[in-house]
């Protein structure tokens, strides 16, 4: 196993794209969440990747779980009796209506998540590399005492850790987004944050003071006016991709895809500036495909390279 990720994954519900969430009678069904994402796109790039998560045994729960093998990730899920799934219900936006997103997330089963219920041991045997979001901690007291937990091992074990940081207004506040994460980042090596979540969060729009200040290996900060071109400073040293000019059909899971782009990039001991390249092209071709999972095959990032 080469990469491993953790955090829940839920059903989404795509409102048609020309109507509202309020007009809508019928919705298309997709299976998604950050942490799932990025281990389906490294597995259809061809890392080795699981994803360590708990759901509800019940239909949608093993829905999302069958989404995730499909994919090729290996979906080591606790089956629970109690809670429910995660559903979130998309409303596409169009000219100066933009999209917006409705959570239905309360009292999952993820969310119940407590310590000693994962065996990380177990789990990052013959692993590589660690990936979590700041959407779990997000989630409950519990899940931020697991992602704690786990960072912990993934260092003890000798993985190198990535951390998005991922933040969502409507899980929780600025000031407690920062609280809760700003301990979490000791076990960092790489994180990658969007421009304006570093400026709402951390007060800061430098990679080099993020990195100095967390004493982070590598910073990896997409650029919010234009999500597919971003900025990584690793070694002292900033690497910037090209801008890609997309026709954006679905947004959702375009930082994800970012994000697998980068691991898998230096999983393949690339350098960091081709790393870069990699990951913003992986975004880039993400925008084109509906749903939160990017579809992609390797050649389809080399051609847009190319």
């Amino acid at each position: 196993m080469d990469l491993v990720t953790f955090g829940e994954a839920m059903v989404r519900l795509s409102a048609p794209p020309d109507q509202r969430l309020e007009q809508a009678r019928s919705f298309d069904a997709y299976a998604g969440g950050s942490e799932l994402n990025v281990a389906v796109v490294a597995a259809r790039l061809g890392v080795k990747a699981r994803w360590v998560s708990r759901l509800p045994d019940n239909p949608l729960g093993r829905m999302i779980a069958a989404r995730a093998v499909e994919q090729g990730v290996d979906a080591q899920v606790e089956w629970t009796p109690d809670g429910r799934v995660g559903l979130y219900f998309l409303e596409s936006g169009a000219a100066v209506h933009i999209s917006s997103v409705v959570y239905d997330r309360a009292g999952s089963a993820f969310s119940r998540i407590a310590p000693g219920d994962v065996d990380w041991t177990a789990v990052f045997k013959g692993a590589r590399w660690y990936h979590v979001s700041g959407i779990t901690p997000a989630l409950s007291d519990g899940a931020a005492q697991v992602t704690r937990e786990s960072l912990g091992a993934a260092k003890n074990a000798g993985l190198t850790v990535s951390y998005d940081l991922n933040y969502r207004v409507k899980l929780w506040t600025a000031e407690k987004a920062r609280a809760v994460q700003e301990p979490l980042l000791e076990h960092v090596d790489v994180l990658v944050i969007a421009q304006e979540d570093a400026r709402l969060v951390f007060a800061s729009d430098s990679p080099e003071s993020l990195a100095q200040r967390f004493n982070l290996s590598a910073v990896a900060m997409t650029l919010r006016d234009n999500p597919c071109s971003a900025i990584v400073l690793a070694d002292g040293e900033r690497h910037l991709a090209p801008r890609h000019e997309v026709n954006s059909v679905d947004r959702i899971g375009a930082g994800d895809a970012f994000t697998g782009g980068l691991i898998v990039s230096r999983l393949e001991g690339r350098s960091w500036n081709e790393t870069v390249r990699f990951a913003t092209a992986t975004a880039g071709l993400k925008h084109t495909i509906p749903g939160d999972f990017c579809l992609i095959h390797r050649g389809d990032v080399e051609r847009l390279l190319q």
